[in-house]
């Protein structure tokens, strides 16, 4: 799964599984010991659950590069490897 951010302690990473498509575009943040599900298209919560302060902050960054993170969606799906995104300063 490759990680394609890592700011205040929260890693975001991206995968996809060999021949399951999924079906919506979304990305796994880490903080400590949780796990948080994203959907990139609406940067809303799917799954899994982070304290507040890691969860404002992660969505913020969501939004700032929602476009990048649909790019780094597509790649994935082509079969390459994203680039990484700039991390939340």
């Amino acid at each position: 799964m490759p990680e394609i951010s890592r700011f205040f302690g929260i890693v975001i990473r991206m995968f996809v599984e060999a021949s399951v498509p999924h079906q919506r575009p979304h990305f796994h943040a880490y903080y400590q010991d949780r796990v948080a599900v994203y959907a990139v298209d609406t940067i809303e919560l799917l799954t899994g659950e982070f304290p507040s302060r890691q969860a404002r902050l992660t969505e913020a960054w969501a939004e700032l590069h929602q476009a990048e993170l649909l790019a780094a969606w597509s790649e994935l799906q082509a079969g390459r490897l994203p680039g990484k995104i700039e991390p939340l300063r």
